[in-house]
């Protein structure tokens, strides 16, 4: 009996430990998810000044600034510069996708070079990662001086699926193997534990019928044949009433004689011998007997 109660005890704590380290895990790795989603939208912010530094450069200004990346939304950012540029077409593709190659968020992008004045778009393309699907226009054309804007549209980039699916999967498993262990220690709570007609379990109670004996959090508390008797028809039905006459009968019968106040007495004293467990007590039900109430 100890073996298996123990088995099942250790099973439990190996479980609850599993999940426990499960959740831990899934903290730390958002958490470092976060962390490295922030790091690279920074880094992708140097790389658009570094993009716009370098098309001034192009221009032939190497005075001017760039002024500060604005994000537009959560895939979009603009580039905006102090001072009129001209730009070549093909200068402008070849350096944007050489600088963003080394941008781990990138995969396809679309470019938009846009006029300050009435936000019209001068020039744009967009480059995929399947090269057949970029789409590059009007390469070779130098553009006219003006004021513009660069805006960078960046593809959404997608959560692997697969590896959360998989943990999902790892989850829900270890949540339903959670739930059976729960289920199971619930029930050997409120129900008796009788294995070969030896021990009775109910609460923090082991109950030895033949030594005369319960153990309640490693205290051993010795009981009357009486007492025995009594407690052994309680811990084959806790949290259910049982009648007084029943008890009376059961417990005195044999004897041939029946003494009202005789069980009220052995219940006083079992209830002092079960104050070990505040979870434990008997209950008087008026009109009807007596209930061996085990709380969770």
């Amino acid at each position: 009996m100890s073996i298996n109660r123990n088995l099942l005890s250790e099973n439990r704590k190996y479980l609850y430990g599993v999940i426990t380290l499960f959740f831990i895990t899934m903290i730390f790795v958002a958490f470092g998810m976060s962390d490295n989603s922030d790091f690279d939208v920074a880094r992708r912010e140097v790389l658009l000044r570094k993009i716009g530094d370098e098309l001034l450069i192009q221009s032939g200004d190497n005075k001017s600034r760039v002024l500060p990346i604005e994000k537009i939304t959560e895939i979009e950012y603009q580039i905006k510069f102090e001072n009129e540029i001209t730009f070549d077409p093909d200068s402008l593709v070849n350096t944007v996708q050489r600088l963003l190659a080394s941008d781990p968020l990138t995969s396809d992008y679309v470019v938009n070079v846009v006029n300050c004045g009435n936000s019209s778009v001068a020039y744009g393309y967009a480059i995929a990662n399947n090269k057949k699907d970029d789409i590059i226009a009007c390469r070779g054309r130098l553009q006219p001086k003006g004021c513009y804007m660069i805006n960078i549209k960046f593809k959404p980039t997608r959560i692997n699926t697969g590896t959360i699916s998989y943990m999902l999967s790892i989850f829900i498993v270890l949540m339903f193997l959670g739930f059976i262990f729960w289920r199971l220690d619930k029930l050997r709570k409120e129900r008796p534990v009788d294995q070969n007609n030896n021990i009775l379990a109910f609460g923090s109670v082991l109950f030895n019928p033949q030594q005369r004996e319960m153990i309640i959090n490693k205290n051993t508390i010795d009981l009357t044949g009486t007492e025995t008797r009594l407690l052994h028809i309680f811990a084959l039905s806790p949290n259910q009433t049982i009648e007084r006459v029943r008890l009376q009968k059961e417990i005195w019968e044999d004897e041939g004689v029946i003494v009202g106040r005789s069980l009220d007495m052995f219940i006083s004293k079992l209830r002092k011998k079960l104050e070990f467990d505040p979870k434990i007590k008997i209950t008087v039900i008026r009109g009807k007997g007596y209930k061996l109430e085990v709380s969770s």
